[in-house]
């Protein structure tokens, strides 16, 4: 009998946190937590009041056109009814829970009929939106179109080499040659970016032109081209004289079917460039004399070495964006003759500067006067060719902007005048009071 009530002892004690275990069991399924009883509230909040749910369609099968499904967002129309918090019940038994609860699911049912449309400024944003060309917006996209800014360069150049030319100057030649070469890089421009749209979208510095955005159409931009370039080429023919116009229609085809395909064959397309950008004072220099002479070479060669440290510095900085649009240029393939070609042409500028009186074109006073900034700018292609960091391709950037128009400004007031010349050539062994009456009518 004390076996018998010592085992019976035992595995009652045993027992004993099992029983406790199944009783916490039981009683932790039988009772309903705050979140059971929340979430039987929502249940029927949705079930008995069905206009405070949620409508929404469901989403189209992905087997739809892209043009039905955008048509079927347009017709719908998504709302959701804004429904107000609930707080959490503490007390489920006390009276004033339940009187805070009926004022909840009033003000829920008062707010039933405030709807907020949702999604209409994303959905407005994945569609495509139709660009609607304004007539106050054309005149920037065009100038944007044409590059206004390389083109005022181009002009100024022109006007340069115009200017320089040893000839008494004629206002209406000057007005005629710069508006013809004017229109002529317009036309060139534009015809540039409409080939190369889909290497510029993928350009931080270029995915912003007019025809990247579609701001324009390719048909337009190639109507503008047209209608830039044929009256370009028709006033320098015509106006000036044929040198000019052949010299203006040779550059369109130059930048336009060598250039632009050789920036992504070879890294020659940067020396056809300084071609291109060469030509423009020479144009000037034929408007204003009708014939190529050694100085409008010599101005075509200041104006093609100038542009090898102005570019490739630019280029330097570019080189991930260059890489991106599939160009091929030196400071991307071959970074080393990108800083020796730059540091070559600083020093040419030196030596061709040298020349002009050579040619007596200039007193030799323009060698001495242009020396400094020639120097200069010497200088900063040695740190680029040295350093090879975005810090001095920068510089050496920045300084071929003001570098070029001072030196031109320079080389004009050293020009040699047009009776100086007369002197030395018409006159070589006559007296003062003989090239007098010569030059007097």
């Amino acid at each position: 009998a004390g076996l018998f009530v010592w085992r019976l002892r035992n595995t009652g004690v045993l027992q004993i946190p099992c029983r406790f275990v199944q009783l916490y069991h039981v009683a932790n399924n039988r009772l309903i937590t705050f979140q059971y009883f929340n979430f039987l509230k929502r249940m029927y909040v949705t079930q008995c009041n069905k206009d405070l749910s949620q409508r929404a369609k469901p989403k189209s099968d992905s087997i739809v056109s892209p043009l039905h499904e955008l048509q079927q967002l347009d017709q719908e129309k998504k709302a959701v009814h804004r429904i107000s918090p609930v707080s959490p019940v503490h007390h489920l038994g006390s009276e004033t829970s339940s009187r805070n609860e009926l004022r909840e699911m009033k003000l829920a049912a008062e707010t039933e009929d405030s709807v907020i449309p949702v999604g209409a400024e994303s959905k407005e944003d994945r569609q495509w939106k139709e660009m609607k060309l304004q007539l106050d917006d054309l005149p920037g996209i065009l100038a944007r179109l044409s590059k206004i800014k390389l083109t005022a360069l181009v002009v100024s150049t022109t006007s340069a080499g115009f200017a320089m030319a040893p000839v008494p100057f004629e206002l209406t030649c000057f007005l005629l040659a710069s508006l013809g070469t004017g229109l002529a890089s317009c036309a060139a421009n534009s015809i540039n970016q409409f080939f190369e749209v889909p290497f510029d979208s993928n350009m931080n510095r270029t995915k912003n032109r007019p025809l990247v955005r579609g701001q324009i159409s390719p048909l337009l931009a190639v109507c503008f081209a047209a209608s830039c370039g044929i009256p370009g080429i028709a006033l320098l023919t015509l106006g000036v004289n044929p040198l000019t116009g052949a010299l203006g229609a040779f550059n369109i085809f130059l930048y336009t079917c060598c250039y632009t395909p050789l920036k992504r064959m070879s890294i020659a397309n940067t020396w056809v460039g300084a071609v291109v950008g060469a030509i423009p004072p020479v144009m000037g220099w034929t408007a204003a004399t009708g014939s190529l002479d050694a100085g409008a070479l010599l101005l075509g060669g200041i104006l093609y070495s100038w542009q090898f440290p102005h570019f490739n510095a630019l280029s330097w900085g570019l080189r991930e964006d260059y890489s991106r649009g599939g160009y091929c240029m030196m400071s991307v393939t071959h970074p080393g003759l990108c800083r020796r070609v730059a540091l070559r042409h600083c020093l040419a500028l030196i030596g061709l500067s040298t020349v002009a009186p050579v040619l007596n074109i200039t007193t030799w006073t323009f060698p001495v006067i242009s020396l400094p900034i020639n120097l200069y700018i010497s200088y900063l292609g040695f740190r680029f060719y040295r350093d090879a960091d975005r810090s001095s391709s920068r510089k050496l950037f920045f300084c071929s902007l003001w570098h070029l128009p001072m030196l031109l400004l320079v080389m004009f007031t050293c020009k040699k005048s047009v009776l100086e010349k007369e002197d030395k050539g018409n006159l070589p062994g006559g007296s003062h009071e003989t090239a007098m009456e010569i030059r007097l009518p």
